[in-house]
């Protein structure tokens, strides 16, 4: 292993290796998408790509870390930002009724991801 890196656009990585190479701060967007995968979970790539991915705004905001992006990465970019338009500051003061949203996400969770869980 290396102990030091270059001090170049690409560092330790390939380019166009893909954002699945690159070293990202380890966080609860990356444990739900290790707890989805682990338990076989049914979501559609691009919904577990959102789940891993949504919170890297360097990437899908400003522009950083194209260079590092495979085609698969370039895929998903719209995904992502669609879902961002829905993310942060998008909170209402009136709050839902809470067993309509509990009915409807406990439909979204018995259809993607059955059963108990393993956390």
């Amino acid at each position: 292993m290396r102990l030091f890196f270059d001090s170049t656009k690409y560092g330790m990585y390939e380019p166009d290796c893909g954002l699945d190479k690159v070293y990202i701060s380890w966080g609860h967007d990356e444990y739900m998408y290790q707890v989805m995968k682990h338990n076989k979970c049914t979501l559609p790539e691009e919904g577990l790509y959102i789940i891993r991915y949504h919170s890297f705004y360097p990437w899908h905001t400003s522009g950083d870390y194209f260079h590092l992006c495979d085609s698969r990465d370039l895929e998903m970019l719209p995904w992502i930002k669609e879902f961002n338009k829905f993310d942060l500051y998008t909170k209402k003061e009136k709050v839902p009724a809470m067993e309509t949203l509990r009915t409807y996400y406990q439909s979204l969770i018995d259809k993607y991801c059955p059963g108990k869980l393993k956390w």
